[in-house]
């Protein structure tokens, strides 16, 4: 077993405050940390999923927030702000999809708008920055712990995309499940979807898993369908970046599919993810806002590595996410518990 380096952290520097993070953009060939001091060059990095997973997201940006108000020259508490506000909005417009963004932001906001000295609101930021991925560690333990309940013994789990460490303050999610199920040895073997069109299951959920000793083979995304078919998985464990009241969820395109698949061979789906992903403004998933990303993702094979497989004339969607109906999921997964149909109920007690 090898450690991950932390996905995310607010670093003090002897020339001020950086955000620090694991570049996942070159994994799994190549681990960088990098150190971001400046707001526009965290927006590139969320943005280009240098930083990924919607609880990660919401660490980045609150970390974001900490070091921009750390770094500011503001004369006065009026104008540091003004700044900060203006830093809370940028990174707000990232990517607008993953509701854990939102929920960070709101909570740096609110001890913007209380400030009552500068320097005192500065060390405030950084405290609830170090909190916010202290706390989303936690819920990924307790997650962890929940989930691990319905894993059966020698399960063979099907995941898609990377719902781990990489996608939160350390852990995971659908992969935190999976860590506290294999530490207490009922995981025989992991399966993860490669995840189209960055890989995410063939880079990064793989990577995660050799490194924590858990056996896990990678197949395409087309293949689940065979494997479900010859029996040969016992559950699906996935993430999520929003979920809806009723328990419709957002997650990477190609879950949807997964869920229904899962749905004809009885198979139990399950979805991990802390209150914070939960948006009980929406009684729907239809509320959810998708994100359409760059062509080049599709027609360039792998994206990063440049390589054309595409025609030039050819039109392209990219949608990242697609929304999978709170029918076809068998419980949610929290810090909190278990839910279960209906969910409006079980999740809404929680609120």
């Amino acid at each position: 077993m090898q450690p991950i380096p932390d996905t995310v952290t607010l670093e003090s520097r002897p020339d001020g405050l950086a955000v620090r993070m694991i570049d996942q953009t070159l994994l799994p060939t190549c681990e960088q940390i990098i150190d971001l001091t400046t707001v526009p060059a965290l927006c590139e990095a969320i943005r280009m999923l240098r930083v990924r997973g919607a609880p990660a997201i919401g660490c980045a940006a609150a970390c974001g927030v900490a070091m921009a108000a750390g770094r500011s020259d503001a004369p006065d508490l009026p104008a540091l702000q003004a700044e900060v506000r203006q830093a809370i909005d940028d990174l707000a417009a990232t990517r607008p999809t993953a509701v854990n963004l939102f929920w960070a932001l709101e909570r740096m906001r609110k001890l913007v708008d209380a400030g009552e000295d500068a320097q005192a609101l500065k060390a405030q930021l950084a405290c609830e920055a170090r909190a916010i991925v202290a706390d989303d560690l936690d819920r990924c333990h307790r997650m962890g712990r929940h989930g691990a309940e319905l894993i059966p013994e020698g399960a063979r789990i099907l995941t898609h995309c990377n719902a781990g460490a990489l996608a939160t303050a350390g852990y995971g999610t659908a992969l935190g499940v999976i860590r506290a199920a294999a530490e207490q040895g009922k995981v025989a073997r992991v399966y993860a979807d490669e995840t189209r069109p960055l890989l995410q299951g063939a880079r990064l959920t793989a990577w995660e898993l050799c490194r924590a000793g858990i056996p896990c083979t990678v197949i395409c995304d087309n293949m689940s369908a065979s494997l479900m078919a010859r029996g040969e998985i016992d559950c699906v464990v996935v993430g999520a970046d929003r979920i809806a009241a009723n328990g419709d969820f957002a997650n990477k395109i190609g879950t949807y599919g997964v869920a229904v698949l899962a749905k004809h061979h009885n198979i139990p789906f399950y979805v991990a993810a802390p209150i914070s992903t939960v948006d009980y403004s929406l009684s729907s998933g239809a509320g959810i806002p998708i994100e359409q990303r760059d062509p080049k993702e599709v027609s360039e094979l792998g994206h990063f590595a440049r390589c054309p497989v595409v025609p030039a004339e050819a039109d392209i969607t990219n949608p990242a996410f697609d929304v999978t109906p709170a029918e076809l999921v068998a419980a949610i997964i929290t810090e909190h518990g278990v839910a279960r149909p209906p969910f409006e109920e079980s999740l809404g007690q929680w609120q």
